[in-house]
């Protein structure tokens, strides 16, 4: 969407609901809210850059998996496969709205060590309990299924056919934030740079432009990606989420696989997914994993010559003649504290809620994590999935809802 689409200044001095960021996860909330009819509010979206050039949103695999460690992450995947593929009937039946489908290629989590199967096989308790198809492989059962995997290190496989794998996560961007706006939701291209509490520090009042107007606000959701620690600063409160920067690579095989290349996520850490006509998109990160600066998006070569592509060539032989097409950088808004979102309204200053800290897996959670935001906003609590668990209370707590399964 471009910036002549966006007005840059606010048509009211007052909202009941101020989205700070709207890109993937407040343009679902924006969503969600305007086509609740228990929602008659005024909603406000402010986006520093309608471009959406450097979100997380654009930097994306666009896939989604229901292998994870916990049961309410699967459970937020599960409804995002749904979504996804009825987007349509959840737009209304709206005729301009895409018929969309998940190309399920799958994930395959390769483990080397004992330990790292061992924590496959706990995962796959927790994903059959809540209904995923996951199934674990052996090394020769690897081979035989994708015989240019060269499984010499290997102890076992993960992966799961159903309901895993890429889906056209721009599109349903586009469509949320079309609909908001056409159900209301007001998008401004400007940017939040302080908020307002009252006297005993319980509420936010108002918040400030960029361009100078102040707007006071009912309810305020920082939905600021990995500026999310800066945004919670205006309103008095730290939040443990950085902006950690995630390479990508798109190449072309001089010799193509002969099936679909499952997302692989090789022990390294390195992954790399089907991206069709024989092209291929891998992942990977330095080492040492600093925070960076928010407008940090320089490539490192370096990463690419001599820490991914070695280890692609390694695991998939067929990968050594390759030729790199387009590369970026982008960041993950990670949630240091323990790699999961951080939801909910916050312990004192009761109207600001999060959604922030997703770690990596934050598209393919944007339709859960919208609607239940949605629902706080509008009932005060939540009515489909319960997301209580991400509360922010429990960085508070310093009791941390591990997720082991983050790439």
């Amino acid at each position: 969407m471009s910036t002549t689409q966006f007005d840059t200044t606010p048509s009211r001095s007052a909202y009941d609901v101020i989205i700070v960021g709207g890109a993937i996860m407040g343009s679902s909330t924006a969503w969600f809210l305007t086509n609740n009819p228990d929602f008659d509010g005024t909603v406000l979206v402010v986006e520093r850059d309608p471009t959406y050039e450097f979100c997380s949103t654009a930097h994306t695999n666009s896939c989604m998996r229901q292998q994870f460690s916990n049961e309410l992450n699967v459970r937020i995947s599960q409804f995002a496969a749904n979504f996804v593929k009825n987007l349509r009937e959840y737009m209304g039946n709206d005729e301009r709205v895409p018929q969309l489908s998940i190309r399920s290629f799958g994930y395959m989590y390769l483990a080397d060590n004992e330990a790292f199967a061992s924590v496959l096989r706990e995962n796959l308790a927790v994903q059959k309990a809540a209904g995923a198809a996951t199934q674990l492989m052996t090394p020769d059962q690897i081979a035989a299924a994708y015989p240019f995997y060269n499984v010499y290190d290997i102890v076992l496989g993960s992966i799961n056919l159903v309901d895993e794998g890429y889906w056209d996560g721009s599109a349903v961007f586009d469509w949320w934030r079309r609909q908001a706006q056409e159900h209301g939701a007001e998008y401004i291209a400007n940017e939040v740079t302080a908020m307002t509490r009252n006297a005993n520090g319980t509420r936010i009042d108002s918040v400030t432009l960029a361009s100078g107007e102040t707007i006071t606000c009912g309810q305020v959701v920082n939905a600021s990606g990995p500026r999310a620690a800066r945004t919670s600063a205006m309103a008095g409160i730290d939040i443990p989420v950085e902006p950690r920067k995630r390479y990508s690579w798109v190449f072309k095989a001089d010799t193509p696989l002969d099936r679909d290349l499952p997302l692989t996520i090789d022990p390294s850490g390195v992954h790399v997914r089907e991206n069709g006509g024989g092209t291929y998109q891998c992942g990977g990160h330095s080492d040492i994993d600093p925070a960076v600066a928010y407008d940090d998006f320089a490539m490192d070569q370096d990463i690419w010559e001599n820490h991914v592509w070695p280890i692609l060539a390694t695991r998939i032989p067929q990968f050594e003649a390759i030729k790199v097409t387009n590369e970026w950088a982008g960041h993950y808004s990670m949630n240091v504290f323990d790699h999961n979102a951080i939801m909910g309204p916050h312990t004192q200053v009761e109207n600001f809620l999060f959604l922030n800290g997703f770690s990596g897996h934050g598209l393919q959670q944007s339709p859960a994590m919208g609607r239940g935001t949605a629902e706080w906003l509008t009932y005060g609590e939540y009515r489909s999935l319960d997301m209580t668990p991400f509360n922010y209370e429990r960085i508070e707590r310093g009791e941390p809802l591990i997720e082991k399964a983050v790439i």
